[in-house]
C-alpha cells in the first residue's frame, strides 16, 4: 500500500491517477466527499440519488484524468461534473422545482436550537423553508453552494458555466427575495442571516 503525504496536491493525485494509482482516487474521494454528497443531495432532495451521483463524480475523476487541468483547482471541475449529474437526474425524472428543505439547519444558527429557543426555532426554520421554496431553481443552486459549499463566485461561474456576473445576480435576486420574505421576521442578525450574507 502506498503511503502519502497528508498534504499532497490534488494535482499530484491526479498524476498518480493518470498512472492507473487507485489509492489515489481514494484519497480524493476521502477528501472531497462530503462536499460532493452535501451539494448532490441539496439539489436532488433524494439520499440514494446523492450516493449514486457522488460515485459517478469519482468515477469520471478516473475516467478523465487525462483531461483534468492540474494547473486548476480541482473543486469547482468536481461541483461542474456534481451540478450537471444533478440536473440530469432531476429532469429525467421530470420533477418539479426542488425544494432546500433538507439543509434549512445549515442557514440557521446553533444557538436557536438550544430548549429555551426551540419554540421560535421551529417557527423561524418554518419561515425560512417557505421563503427558500419560492426562489427559482437556478437561485437555489446558487444558494447551495455559496452558502452550504462555501463557493465564491468565480468558482460557482465556473461551476455552471456562466458569467460571473449571472451569479452575481442570480445571488442578488436570491437574496432580495428571501430578504422581502422574511421582510417582516425580526431575527435577521440573531439567525446568522447578516453572517452568511442575506442581508448585506
Amino acid at each position: 500500500m502506498t503511503q502519502f503525504a497528508p498534504d499532497i496536491s490534488d494535482a499530484a493525485l491526479i498524476q498518480l491517477i493518470r498512472d492507473e494509482n487507485l489509492e489515489a482516487l481514494g484519497i480524493l474521494f476521502d477528501r472531497y466527499y462530503q462536499q460532493i454528497y452535501r451539494a448532490a443531495v441539496s439539489i436532488t432532495q433524494d439520499d440514494a440519488a446523492a450516493e449514486d451521483i457522488t460515485q459517478d463524480c469519482f468515477l469520471k475523476i478516473h475516467r478523465y484524468a487525462n483531461r483534468i487541468d492540474t494547473s486548476l483547482p480541482l473543486a469547482p471541475w468536481l461541483y461542474r461534473v456534481t451540478v450537471n449529474l444533478s440536473y440530469t437526474w432531476v429532469s429525467r425524472r421530470k420533477k418539479r422545482r426542488v425544494s432546500l428543505e433538507a439543509i434549512v439547519d445549515r442557514l440557521m444558527s446553533p444557538i436557536w436550537q438550544s430548549p429555551d429557543h426551540m419554540v421560535e426555532y421551529i417557527d423561524m426554520q418554518e419561515q425560512v423553508r417557505r421563503a427558500i421554496k419560492e426562489l427559482p431553481f437556478n437561485q437555489r443552486v446558487v444558494v447551495v453552494l455559496y452558502y452550504i459549499n462555501g463557493l465564491n463566485l468565480e468558482e460557482i461561474a465556473e461551476t455552471l458555466n456562466c458569467p460571473v456576473g449571472t451569479v452575481k445576480s442570480r445571488l442578488h435576486y436570491a437574496r432580495e427575495n428571501l430578504r422581502h420574505c422574511l421582510d417582516n421576521v425580526n431575527w435577521s442578525q440573531e439567525m446568522g442571516i447578516t453572517a452568511h450574507g442575506f442581508a448585506g
